[in-house]
């Protein structure tokens, strides 16, 4: 309960100093910020249906890259995450 009054007094005091910055700085009104759903993947996390076939095709015809894209397409993971997982996973 205390821990949360405290992030609250802190979320006033930042949105107290950005109210200064945007004054000083001569700003108005902040230019509207779409709203995009958040996604979030666990780095382990790998939906069991899908099929990678197409990734073994490309690693085959030796487009690492390509493989990543399509890998993080297919996941929704990150760049990093995907590429440590093609490259884990398809060795030789």
């Amino acid at each position: 309960m205390f821990a949360r009054r405290r992030l609250e007094r802190k979320i006033d005091a930042l949105h107290f100093k950005t109210d200064l910055i945007l004054h000083h700085l001569g700003i108005q009104d902040l230019p509207p910020v779409p709203a995009e759903p958040v996604r979030t993947v666990a780095a382990t996390a790998r939906p069991v249906s899908l099929d990678f076939t197409e990734i073994d095709a490309l690693l085959a015809e030796g487009k690492k890259i390509h493989a990543i894209k399509r890998y993080r397409e297919l996941t929704g993971c990150g760049l990093k995450e995907a590429k440590d997982a093609v490259e884990m996973r398809y060795r030789y």
